[in-house]
This record gives C-alpha cells, structure tokens and sequence, in this order.
C-alpha cells in the first residue's frame, strides 16, 4: 500500500519519464524478443482512444460556455481573434518545419499497417463538419463534426445561462451542472488511465527500441528539435513582431513578463501560472481590467505550444506510417489545430489525448502518442509558453 501510494502521488512526468527510459533499455538489451510484453502497451492504446472523444467534447463544451455573449463584446472578440491567429500560426509553423525537417522518416512501427488518407474536395470537408446523426459522429469518431457539436451545445448554453427568462436560466444551470458532473467523471477516469500510462509507454518503448535499435531515440530527438525550433520562431516572428508593431518597448515587456514564462516552463502549466502572469501583466503596465479578462479567458482559449506540438506531431505520425497528406488534409489539420486549443491546455496530459482525437481523424496508429510520451516531460515544458502569447 505504501509503495502504491508513493506511485500515485510521484508526478505524470517523472513516471512517464522512467517507463520510457526502462523501455529503451529493456529494447535495447533483449532486442526483438521484447515484443512479447507489446501487448500492455496496446491496452494504453485502447484506453487512449476510448477516452479522447468524451474529454475533448466535454472540455470544449464547458470551456465555450464560460463566455458571457452580453459581455464578451468587442475586447472578447478582439482576444478570440487574436488567440486564433497566433494558434493557427502556430500549427502552420509546427508543419512548416516538421515537413522541412521530417522527423521520423528513418523510423517504422511494426506489424502496423496503414493506408493513406482519402483526399476529399474541400466542400466535403465542410459537410463533413455538420453530421447528420449525433451519434454516428461519435462512434465514428469524426472530430471536426464533435468539434462543430461542443461549440453549438457551448453558445447554447452560455445563453440559456444569460438569459432573462429565470426558467431558460434555471435549465442553463441545470445543464452546466450535467455537463460539469460528466467533465468530472471522465477526468477521473483519464486519471485512473494515467496511473497505467507509465506501463503502457514502457511496453512499447521495449518493443519499438528492441526491433529498430536508436532510430527511435534520434527520431524523437529530431522531433523534440523541430518542436523547439518553431517555439524560437513563434518567439521571434510571431510575439515579437505583434510588440514591435503595437510600439510596446520589447526588452521592458521580456524583462518584466519573464518570471510569468520561465514559470509556465519549469512547472508545465499555464494554469497553475496564472496568478504569476497576471501579477507579470500587470508590471509591465497592462491595465487590471484587461489582465482580469484577457489572462483568464487565455488560460482557456489558448494553446499555441499544444498546437505547434499537433502540427509537428500529425508530420511525425505520417512519416513513421508512410501515410501522405494532401493540401485539403493540411487545411483540415491547421482547423482542427486550431479549434482544439479551446478548453484542453487545462487538462492531463491534455497534448497526448487532442492528439489521440487528430491521429484517429487520419485513421494514423495511436502507438505514435505512445512513442511521443516518451519526450512528452521536454515538450511539455515547451507547450506552456503560450503564457506569453496571453500576456502580449
């Protein structure tokens, strides 16, 4: 019982870190023989799968609803906008490189056979965003469709909740309460299947190790480069250039924002850094009212590290499978990116399951978000730089 407990409270990223290690070394030192313990690593895959689509439409769903449509009004719309962008650019950049540099073209998943995907006309696509059936969209797994449910039920919500009709308020609340109880019961259920991850990524990192030796390793060290590169660029092009456009002194706002972004890196969580931020906003001369709305609705709204990390990943995930993407299927993947920034950057894990949704899409191996959990303590770290996005 103590040794359980010592387990459950050591941290996702110290745990999943040892799994993986002890996965390489067992690869390496018992070679192909490893694929006997294959198994346990496809029952995380399983796990995965089974719980992306409830906890993205849940989060979404919850996240969309917080907006106040009365009080959203111009500042709201022009942070959107602004989130929007920079996320799109985000994942842009995160292709840009990862089909410049491609990261895990010298590497294979065994016995995993895919086709590529089908290229549909762009009018297919957009029809493909409204479904039909509710339920097929979720049996089917068809994201963008989910994605275009979570913002509907969301909007919907939010204005039976603002509504002056006490009765349409009161079914609001009743709602947000059904929507929030289930968030809550699949989240614990996400929690019980991160105590397993640690040994589902440990039995595929043995077996993938023990049949390609270090290509694994240099191939996620590629990754882990290229996910870092396009952090730089983000930084340098992208944040910057907004200061320097606006005429905000650039060296003061780094200067007196940088206990905010060093923060989010070390601890890997935008959220937990959010009080730091807004005390960061606020030295560098950002009025309270635009630090109390921005920086929260931030928090929420805004992933430009998560989807960067998606972008590089869908590339990664296509090289390792042989999959070949189209322009309509890189469209796709810019929009998904995008959307799925709503609502996940405070979730567990929250890269590993949006990618989990994004690889089923593409009908692209799950054993991918194993193999990138491996690096997943790095990239984390990485991922929570949008605090500065948030900030400027």
């Amino acid at each position: 019982m103590r040794l359980w407990n010592r387990y459950k409270n050591t941290s996702l990223i110290a745990k999943m870190t040892v799994g993986f290690v002890l996965g390489i070394l067992v690869g390496v030192i018992v070679g192909p023989q490893a694929e006997i313990i294959k198994p346990l690593g496809t029952v995380l895959i399983n796990l995965l799968s089974m719980i992306a689509t409830p906890v993205v439409f849940l989060t979404v769903v919850l996240a969309v609803n917080k907006m106040n449509p009365k009080e959203l009004g111009r500042t709201g719309g022009k942070l959107i906008l602004y989130y929007g962008t920079t996320t799109a650019a985000a994942v842009l950049i995160g292709l840009g490189l990862a089909l410049w540099i491609n990261p895990g073209e010298s590497l294979s998943l065994p016995n995993v056979s895919v086709d590529n995907p089908t290229n549909p006309s762009l009018s297919q696509v957009l029809l493909n965003i409204v479904p039909s059936n509710i339920f097929t969209a979720f049996s089917e797994g068809n994201l963008m469709a989910i994605l275009f449910l979570a913002v509907i039920v969301g909007f919907t919500m939010s204005h039976m909740m603002f509504s002056h009709d006490e009765k349409m308020k009161k079914y609001g609340h009743y709602l947000q309460d059904f929507f929030e109880v289930a968030n809550t019961l699949f989240f614990n259920i996400l929690k019980g299947i991160l105590l397993y991850a640690p040994i589902g990524i440990f039995a595929i990192a043995a077996s993938t190790f023990g049949t390609q030796g270090w290509d694994t390793f240099t191939s996620l060290l590629k990754f882990t480069g290229v996910f870092y590169l396009g952090l730089v660029l983000l930084w340098v092009f992208i944040y910057t250039g907004i200061l320097w456009m606006f005429k905000i002194p650039i060296r003061h706002f780094y200067t007196q924002t940088r206990e905010a972004f060093t923060t989010a890196f070390f601890t890997s969580s935008s959220i937990a850094t959010l009080p730091i931020a807004m005390e960061s906003a606020k030295k560098a001369g950002i009025s309270d009212k635009i630090v109390n709305f921005s920086l929260p609705l931030g928090a929420v709204f805004n992933s430009d590290g998560g989807a960067l990390r998606m972008g590089a990943s869908i590339v990664f995930a296509a090289n390792v499978t042989g999959a070949n993407f189209s322009l309509v299927d890189l469209v796709t993947i810019v929009i998904i990116g995008t959307l799925l920034s709503i609502g996940t950057a405070g979730i567990p894990a929250a890269g590993l399951v949006t990618l989990a949704a994004v690889l089923t899409l593409f009908d692209l191996p799950l054993e991918v978000v194993s193999l990138i959990a491996g690096v997943d303590a790095l990239i984390g770290m990485g991922g929570q730089h949008q605090t500065l996005s948030e900030i400027s």
